[in-house]
């Protein structure tokens, strides 16, 4: 091979490969770097295989009959039944797709709510000098430790008194409210790490807050606007325990709570169309990740050093 033909820098490493080799003390350090490299991905790949291995059992699982699922580890099915996935969208009274829309109901409700909300109050916390400001900032810190089992019971006496019960309501207003304290503790930092000649420029052509945030602040906050909807979305299309304690009827039920209706302690439990339709439920969810996946990474890289 010429080594005109390739680029400087391999060029160099070549050259000082070829060094290494032909030099007895760097023979056994070349020879150990390599070792470890070829370890060190030999390891990851284990990893990344067993990390996915739950996920590709669920998917061959999802086409199994019920009787072979738990014979044994394997992905594959010995024997074909596409037939769970119909069986799974239709084995209630209610359609599966109606559970689904409920579900994209709710998220669609508190991705709005949190991006609004969250972001208008990050921007109050970061930009506005107010008496109280690192009182209230503390305040709204420390919330974030609460876990929901403490709240869950003061919000239903609340929402049984204003008749919000089996309805979406619950799930949606509060986070109209800037309820979720970890969302604008990440738009916090990272409005505190855009230049303030910017919005000193905006106010020398006349803008106030309220332009400066539509125009100048929420533009760049993209990243952490996307790694928000991201969040939101998928922890909203997981949730099972708000959803179980506010929706008691069955056609206001959520994909998580249908997911629960294929069990039965009494009698046998349809296990293949379960895990068919849990896999019609993590597909919106992939899709999610997928798209947005590097404003996620880009979102949490930006707050976290700034």
């Amino acid at each position: 091979m010429s080594l005109t033909t390739t680029p400087q820098n391999d060029q160099g490493t070549r050259l000082t490969e070829l060094a290494a080799e032909a030099d007895p003390v760097r023979t056994p350090v070349l020879w150990r770097t390599r070792t470890r490299s070829v370890l060190r991905h030999a390891v990851m790949i284990a990893a990344a295989a067993l990390m996915i291995y739950p996920l590709l059992w669920m998917l061959g699982a999802s086409f199994k009959p019920t009787e072979e699922i738990f014979r044994g580890l394997a992905i594959l099915p010995n024997e074909w039944h596409p037939e769970n996935y119909p069986d799974g969208w239709n084995a209630f009274q209610t359609s599966f797709s109606r559970y689904m829309l409920n579900s994209a109901t709710i998220v669609a409700g508190a991705l709005v709510g949190n991006l609004v909300s969250c972001s208008m109050a990050a921007y109050a916390f970061a930009r506005l000098q107010f008496r109280g400001r690192n009182l209230w900032f503390m305040i709204m810190l420390v919330t974030i430790m609460l876990p929901v089992h403490v709240l869950i019971v003061p919000q239903y006496i609340m929402f049984n008194q204003l008749d919000w019960i089996n309805t979406f309501w619950p799930l949606v207003v509060p986070k109209l409210l800037a309820t979720d304290a970890f969302f604008i503790f990440l738009m916090v930092q990272f409005f505190r790490g855009i230049p303030k000649e910017l919005e000193e420029a905006a106010r020398l052509d006349g803008c106030g807050h309220g332009r400066i945030f539509l125009r100048v602040m929420l533009p760049l906050a993209t990243p952490a606007l996307a790694t928000t909807a991201i969040f939101t979305f998928i922890w909203t299309w997981n949730d099972f325990f708000s959803q179980l304690i506010f929706l008691t009827t069955d056609e206001m039920k959520t994909a998580p709570l249908a997911l629960r209706n294929f069990l039965d302690s009494s009698s046998g439990s349809s296990w293949g169309p379960m895990f068919a339709m849990s896999v019609v439920t993590i597909i919106p969810i992939f899709i999610v990740f997928l798209v947005g996946q590097k404003y996620l990474v880009k979102g949490i890289a930006t707050t976290g050093i700034k």
